[in-house]
């Protein structure tokens, strides 16, 4: 019923803490894609975990072009992007399941050295609330870049860059609006299952 799209951008150092994190899962998705796009450091993975499915791009397509072919590789009712340098509290999936409407959303918990560096115009970490040393993002009814959603829905709108050129292209924020748009129904968890890391190689950069 539910797929998971782990992609990693230069996340070779941290992708096996993210693989293990969804293999460890008290719910285990039924199919796990892994991309690497076009960088080269993911190459040890597949002889550690043979399970996942694999895409070793030769060249980078960038955030948008590599989200939508992953999308179109996907078969089963759902679907979860989620970034190679990021991880799933272990009880997420089981939390999330089964989906009832077309959207599934739920809070996020910021964590990693850089987790004060969120910019105020995304999410201005002085205004978080602080829990167990990290950072707490209630994300009420609202949409992130790992939201659970059918792919159906998914494929008919597509991933579009927003903003062109910029290093935030905002593929999810498009994703959600025009789902939405369409009527898409949502549900929303008031739990923090996505742990997501701001680090030194982190793909989004901010001044």
């Amino acid at each position: 019923m539910i797929t998971i799209v782990i992609a990693s951008y230069q996340y070779g150092h941290l992708a096996a803490h993210c693989i293990e994190s969804i293999l460890s899962q008290t719910k285990v998705p039924e199919r796990i894609l892994f991309v690497d796009d076009g960088v080269g450091d993911c190459n040890h993975l597949p002889f550690h975990y043979p399970e996942v499915e694999y895409v070793f791009r030769e060249h980078n397509l960038g955030v948008v072009d590599n989200f939508q072919d992953m999308l179109m590789r996907v078969d089963t009712e759902y679907v979860m992007f989620l970034g190679a340098d990021n991880w799933l509290r272990s009880d997420a999936i089981e939390i999330l399941s089964p989906p009832v409407t077309d959207i599934v959303t739920y809070d996020i918990v910021v964590t990693g050295e850089r987790k004060y560096t969120m910019p105020p115009g995304n999410s201005d970490a002085q205004t978080l609330d602080n829990i167990h040393g990290d950072l707490y993002w209630p994300r009420t009814a609202a949409h992130h870049g790992s939201m659970l959603y059918r792919t159906k829905l998914g494929k008919e709108v597509g991933y579009k860059e927003v903003k062109a050129g910029s290093n935030q292209p905002n593929e999810d924020w498009h994703m959600w609006n025009e789902m939405r748009r369409r009527g898409a129904t949502l549900s929303y968890y008031a739990e923090g299952l996505l742990y997501y890391r701001r680090h030194r190689e982190n793909y989004l950069k901010y001044n």
